[in-house]
């Protein structure tokens, strides 16, 4: 099992700036795909921004050139370095890891969310 923990939430002015950090502990298989997700209250959890394993990256539409996802493996940690941040972008955000145990005769990946963390961008 694995179990993500988010950090670095926070109140920010819009333009401002937050550091997110997710560490997935207690893993006893590899940790393959890392992502933040978000929230706003009466809305759907939507995808803001992955990296594979091997350090490939997905970011929603609206927060590129905005928003970067980084890992450490050595740490099995992500961040998600937000700039310029709009009204928009206020939600809960939620770490998602992906966990790959192998056997000999079996292959299975399982996705673990954490608990959250509020950001809250004023206008």
């Amino acid at each position: 099992q694995v179990q993500p923990v988010e950090s670095g939430g926070g109140l920010v002015q819009t333009g401002g700036s937050l550091r997110l950090s997710c560490a997935a502990s207690g893993s006893t298989g590899s940790i393959t795909v890392m992502g933040w997700y978000r929230q706003a209250p009466g809305q759907q959890r939507e995808l803001v921004a992955t990296i594979s394993d091997g350090g490939r990256t997905n970011l929603l539409d609206s927060v590129k050139g905005r928003f970067t996802i980084s890992r450490d493996d050595a740490k099995n940690t992500i961040y998600l370095q937000m700039n310029n941040l709009k009204p928009e972008d206020t939600a809960v955000y939620y770490c998602n890891a992906g966990l790959q145990i192998r056997a000999p005769t079996w292959d299975r990946t399982s996705y673990h969310w954490g608990q959250g963390t509020q950001v809250t961008v004023s206008s």
